[in-house]
């Protein structure tokens, strides 16, 4: 790892260990009581105890499935039709209604008629998490797609590109940057949003953990699932950024 990885992970960590320190002192001052607030100690110690435990690691594992399939629907969906929309102006007239209707849209507020549709089990949840990942995608990928200079495709058509090949060789990847940016926002999106739908209706998940600990006042393995879907979270955002170095390895900002 270089330095400037280094100044990056340590700054990174900077804000995460003071709100932990604040979380201490808060306890230990006095300003809330352990049995509200658990001190982190006894809640990274509780955290350390349930990945042992295979009942634990199976809601991880429907966690994080409902959160794969959705996340990569949704990337597959977003980058066909933001590359269609930027390249087609059909497609564009087709799309761009439906955009400005739906992306402001509080997808939650389908989950109803989700449930109604597909029942309680993964598919409500998938496609929720989808209908909320779908739109920052698709924005991304369309305006990355959009600004792609004429000059590189006149360039490739200069050096024997074919006209069909154009859509893969040259505006995709230009538009590789925006894409990725709008997959970072999307997978945090994901995870927010398969947490929430298994706290409304789940019979596993971390959300299902979280709901069935607060009506227990168990305050400590409250906390354990959040912390739990936080460190996923950051884990799969680096991998992400890894993705994105390794890909972007050409291009300046990188």
């Amino acid at each position: 790892m270089t330095m400037r990885g280094i100044t990056d992970l340590l700054l990174g960590l900077l804000p995460i260990v003071l709100i932990i320190l604040l979380w201490q002192a808060l306890i230990s001052f006095g300003y809330a009581p352990p049995s509200l607030l658990p001190p982190p100690g006894q809640v990274f110690a509780r955290i350390g105890e349930q990945l042992l435990d295979p009942s634990f690691q199976q809601n991880i594992a429907a966690t994080l499935f409902r959160l794969f399939a959705g996340f990569a629907i949704a990337v597959v969906l977003g980058v066909s039709i933001g590359i269609a929309a930027a390249v087609s102006p059909a497609v564009n007239a087709a799309v761009r209604p439906l955009v400005r209707v739906l992306a402001p849209l509080p997808k939650v507020a389908l989950y109803p008629a989700f449930l109604l549709l597909l029942g309680f089990g993964h598919e409500s949840k998938v496609i929720l998490v989808v209908a909320d990942a779908l739109f920052p995608i698709l924005l991304s990928t369309y305006y990355g797609a959009s600004v792609v200079e004429q000059k590189l495709i006149w360039s490739a058509l200069a050096a024997g590109t074919p006209p069909r090949q154009l859509l893969w060789k040259v505006v995709l990847p230009a538009a590789m940057p925006s894409i990725l940016t709008g997959c970072r926002i999307g997978l945090v999106i994901s995870c927010i949003v398969v947490f929430l739908a298994e706290m409304i209706t789940s019979t596993d998940g971390l959300g299902h953990v979280l709901v069935a600990a607060a009506r227990q006042f168990q305050a400590v393995d409250m906390f354990v699932p959040l912390i739990t879907i936080s460190l996923l979270g950051l884990i799969l955002n680096g991998l992400l950024g890894f993705l994105r170095s390794y890909l972007l390895r050409g291009f300046p900002e990188v």
